[in-house]
């Protein structure tokens, strides 16, 4: 039994990697394309650690989470060929809610609501093709209305 043992244990001190997975640490990333270390073929699996997800040809692909260094959940979603797509939720580092959107090839798309580190409302509105459009209401940290950012978007600009 001893050895078995051994051997095992050496190849998952010496290879972590093969005994754990990758993580974003053994990628790098070229022109968008994320690669395993000293290589140049688009990376393929998944990854695992602060950071859980999978590749496909170089590119996020599938479920996602992040955590932050203190363990608590930071984002979870889903990348399609790279982009951000489909619902989106963020935290901040002491768990609060931070955000909740919906992405369409990448960019912010639909309802989009934030929220300060305390827990209160800061922002709501809609997004169309990564730009605010319509009505937003932006919040102070006291819960008062910003009537300075408050107001009528188009195309990313406050027009009202």
């Amino acid at each position: 039994m001893k050895r078995i043992l051994a051997p095992i244990l050496l190849m998952t001190l010496l290879f972590p990697a093969l005994a754990f997975g990758e993580t974003m640490k053994d990628l790098v990333e070229r022109e968008g394309i994320h690669y395993k270390k000293f290589t140049e073929v688009p990376f393929t699996g998944k990854v695992t650690g602060k950071t859980q997800g999978s590749f496909k040809n170089g590119k996020k692909d599938g479920p996602w989470v992040q955590y932050h260094d203190n363990g608590q959940l930071m984002d979870k979603g889903t990348f399609k060929n790279g982009r951000w797509y489909g619902p989106w939720v963020s935290y901040w580092k002491n768990g609060q809610l931070l955000l909740k959107s919906i992405y369409e090839n990448g960019f912010s798309n639909g309802p989009y609501v934030s929220y300060h580190a305390t827990g209160q409302l800061n922002s709501k509105g809609t997004y169309k093709n990564g730009k605010q459009d319509g009505p937003w209401v932006y919040y102070k940290k006291d819960g008062t209305v910003d009537k300075i950012s408050t107001g009528t978007y188009k195309d990313g600009v406050k027009v009202k």
